[in-house]
């Protein structure tokens, strides 16, 4: 099978979705990789590393697009890619649909297959949201510190504080995996950190893991809205399998705020959990809201591709594997949690939160052969 590896042309998007470990598991296993010229510079990998493992190096986005069978990216196709897509083909890739309609409209008009990591489960977890909601969750405070600097318009708030001065308070929305991964960081910056979750199993379990260093709170309107007025960091990691994001932060709670607080919305992928996010870009990653700052760049791991690429080439590798080695029905057929990646195919929408999410029918596949 041809499989291609495309540079990523979104706003400072420097990921690769391929290491060259991982080409050379490919072309091991029978399969001939085309990798884009330059795709993997941002992460220090250059094209010769790619030819030293075997793979062919293409010149041309189209040409590559037009020879792969499954092409393996990191983000979402943009408008500049929509017209290279075509049925038959397989795109394996993050797609976060139901923050999208633009981009649901143009893999359902082009009639590829799209297999979203980002719904991928094993035993009820996804496993390959994972390690970049890990990514996310640790850069959070790290952002969030940032901006809370007075020449950043933040509040000039230093989250750990100094000895006599009281830490920031930082609120954290959601205590899965890119939540978790923001308390520990916020924690070991000397925060006064919160966390707040409606699992109170989960709860529990990051009581134990910090022997009580870090708040846990039941998650509730009254809850949220009086953390939040009393924090100088809010940070949002809420998700829901597939679907948009809940609104857990209004304009009229942000309009209360203490002047010059910060909010990070790690959940903008999928909509956003404030009221007032909006996708931002690594450019231009900051917006008033009233008088607090929004954090809400929709990439955020792509800051750290050389952390990042390799996190997720070792988390895809094996299933994107499986699909080149057995044809995506079969693969799918054999994998229940591969399955419920399926998103998109034959221009018809397969996975119901995005269907729901956009106003539209979706269907279920059978994937016998």
């Amino acid at each position: 099978m041809n499989i291609g590896v495309p540079k990523e042309i979104k706003n400072h998007e420097y990921r690769v979705s391929l290491t060259p470990a991982g080409v050379r598991e490919f072309i091991r296993q029978g399969h001939k990789v085309l990798v884009e010229s330059s795709a993997g510079l941002g992460c220090a990998i250059s094209d010769d590393d790619y030819r030293s493992v075997g793979a062919t190096i293409i010149a041309s986005a189209d040409q590559l697009w037009a020879e792969a069978e499954l092409v393996l990216k990191v983000k979402e196709p943009i408008a500049a890619e929509y017209h290279r897509m075509r049925a038959g083909q397989v795109l394996f890739t993050y797609l976060h649909l139901a923050a999208s309609k633009d981009c649901t409209d143009a893999l359902i008009k082009s009639g590829i297959t799209a297999i979203a990591y980002e719904t991928v489960e094993l035993n009820s977890n996804l496993p390959l949201l994972a390690p970049m909601s890990e990514v996310a969750g640790r850069m959070a405070p790290q952002v969030g510190a940032a901006a809370l600097q007075a020449s950043a318009g933040g509040r000039g708030v230093l989250l750990g504080g100094v000895p006599g001065v009281r830490p920031g308070k930082v609120l954290i929305l959601g205590g899965g995996t890119a939540g978790l991964a923001a308390a520990t960081i916020a924690l070991g910056m000397r925060s006064d950190v919160t966390v707040v979750d409606l699992n109170q199993s989960r709860l529990a379990y990051i009581d134990q893991i910090f022997n009580g260093a870090v708040k846990t709170l039941v998650s509730n309107t009254h809850e949220i809205e009086q953390e939040a007025l009393l924090s100088d960091l809010i940070i949002g990691a809420v998700l829901v399998h597939g679907a948009k994001a809940p609104k857990l932060i209004s304009n009229e709670l942000v309009s209360h705020l203490k002047k010059g607080s910060v909010l990070v919305d790690i959940a903008i992928d999928q909509g956003g959990c404030f009221e007032d996010s909006k996708a931002t870009t690594h450019a231009d990653p900051t917006y008033k809201v009233h008088e607090s700052i929004f954090y809400c760049v929709a990439n955020m791991p792509g800051a750290l591709p050389l952390t990042s690429t390799y996190a997720l080439s070792n988390a895809t590798l094996p299933y994107a594997l499986a699909l080149a080695n057995k044809g995506w029905k079969k693969a799918l057929s054999e994998n229940s949690g591969l399955a419920k990646g399926l998103n998109v195919h034959n221009g018809q929408i397969t996975y119901k939160a995005v269907a729901q999410a956009h106003g539209m029918a979706s269907v279920e596949m059978d994937f016998s052969l």
